[in-house]
């Protein structure tokens, strides 16, 4: 079973990944700070858990 995240952190991410597929890696250290680069989310928690989906979408989907 996998942690349940609510729909904004994925669909936030997934847009992401799929608008810079080439910023994006499998590193969440690099991730964190591409989605303060690229977004205007203010919350570090709300961006370390976008960065979070980031890393495990890479990871599984994309492999």
């Amino acid at each position: 079973m996998g942690n349940i995240r609510p729909t904004y952190i994925k669909r936030v991410a997934i847009e992401l990944v799929k608008l810079y597929p080439e910023k994006f890696t499998d590193d969440y250290q690099h991730n964190k700070k591409m989605v303060s680069e690229l977004t205007d989310v203010v919350s570090i928690m709300m961006r370390n858990r976008i960065a979070g989906y980031v890393t495990r979408y890479r990871q599984h989907y994309e492999a």
